[in-house]
């Protein structure tokens, strides 16, 4: 079975539409969505472009999905920066009852035994949390202790919008990367999975998927435009931001 994993979508529909349109290409047989498809610029069309897919999909809660249902809810969104605050407000009153329903029902993991690769565990940051930041640096004794031996032989993973492929022991950790908010040189970030797991990246039209998100009345609209489509920070720079996070732990 081919297999995509397509994460931290953020709700950025061009990017999205680009990789749906590789995945097909690729002839992946089955999606797998690992989190975060919110917040981002366009939250209501997107979900519905991914309930319209023609191959079959299965999906992952991200910490983003999760806040966002929260504020739904009527919970203050207090562990979201306060800055982002209305951000959240705009993109819970978007989405549609039935679209709740549909997210609430998402797992936190997905485990799934492929033949070439063993056992495959699907997460949207560390099999225990959807916030625990992990990246390519990240120590051994950090790495054991959020991927204890034995949890999977190949472990997919996001929410640090960053690919990479990690071997630690007899496991493989995979960063499938982000299709709507990739660092780096951009485009559509995605995993293809058969008989070896392949890191993939689509570019898109960035300048055409810009003027999208600026006709929207999403709060951060020209924030998003500029530096999450346009203008990508460095990895290295983001790297070096998320090590200091894990340090400040």
């Amino acid at each position: 079975m081919r297999i995509a994993a397509l994460y931290d979508i953020h709700a950025n529909l061009p990017a999205l539409e680009t990789a749906v349109a590789a995945v097909v290409r690729e002839g992946a047989e089955l999606i797998v969505i690992g989190g975060d498809v919110l917040p981002g610029p366009m939250p209501r069309e997107t979900l519905a472009y991914l309930r319209s897919l023609a191959i079959p999909a299965a999906y992952l809660l991200g910490n983003g999905d999760r806040e966002v249902l929260a504020v739904r809810a009527g919970e203050a969104p207090d562990a979201v920066p306060e800055r982002f605050r209305p951000m959240m407000r705009w993109v819970a009153e978007q989405i549609s009852d039935d679209q709740v329903r549909w997210i609430e029902q998402w797992p936190a993991t997905l485990s799934m035994h492929l033949p070439a690769l063993g056992h495959v565990l699907f997460c949207h940051a560390t099999p225990h949390s959807d916030t625990e930041l992990f990246t390519v640096a990240s120590s051994d004794a950090r790495s054991q202790r959020l991927f204890p031996l034995g949890t999977a032989d190949v472990v997919v993973c996001g929410h640090t919008h960053m690919q990479f492929v990690r071997d630690f022991g007899r496991m493989r950790i995979i960063n499938a990367g982000s299709v709507g908010m990739a660092v780096g040189i951009g485009g559509a970030e995605w995993l293809l999975i058969d008989d070896r797991a392949a890191l993939r990246r689509a570019p898109y039209d960035r300048a055409l998927a810009a003027a999208r998100v600026r006709r929207t009345e999403y709060p951060l609209a020209e924030e998003f435009a500029t530096s999450s489509v346009l203008s990508p920070p460095d990895s290295s720079t983001v790297l070096e931001a998320l090590t200091r996070a894990v340090e400040g732990l």
